[in-house]
């Protein structure tokens, strides 16, 4: 599957990676939703969080990427929305096997932990691993279900 569509967000503390991040991905060619922050002015990560979990599950994009000062916060946020099977990576082999394994539409990483080169590298690897199927649909299946 070809991916075109990436909703973006963080907080005041990923704000920066966010913009690092939303641009990479323009000039690979998808088209970016951004879902805010713009300033580093203190903010609540769960509303941007939400924002971007919510534009997947619904469809809006097909995949999303959050940034916070660590990824936790925005993890937290984005899993508590049903149909976004976020996941916090800290290198590619992890984002790889999220994708593989998991079939994760929400990528979220953290400004304060994580590099711009290893977080470019992270999000090109989540972006070109494809879900496998087969043995790990049923679990994915158990994640959707209420």
């Amino acid at each position: 599957m070809t991916i075109k569509k990436i909703g973006v967000g963080s907080d005041h503390a990923g704000v920066n990676l966010k913009n690092k991040i939303a641009e990479f991905l323009k000039e690979k060619g998808y088209e970016v939703t951004d879902y805010g922050t713009h300033s580093t002015e203190s903010c609540d990560y769960p509303v941007y969080a939400k924002a971007v979990a919510k534009s997947v599950a619904n469809g809006e994009n097909e995949r999303g990427i959050i940034c916070c000062g660590s990824g936790i916060g925005v993890s937290i946020a984005a899993n508590k929305v049903k149909g976004v099977r976020a996941v916090l990576a800290h290198e590619p082999y992890s984002a790889m096997l999220s994708r593989l394994h998991n079939d994760a539409n929400v990528l979220c990483l953290g400004e304060r932990i994580t590099g711009e080169s290893l977080a470019l590298d992270i999000v090109e690897t989540w972006l070109h691993s494809e879900y496998e199927g087969g043995r790990h649909q049923r679990r994915v299946d158990m994640l959707d279900a209420e």
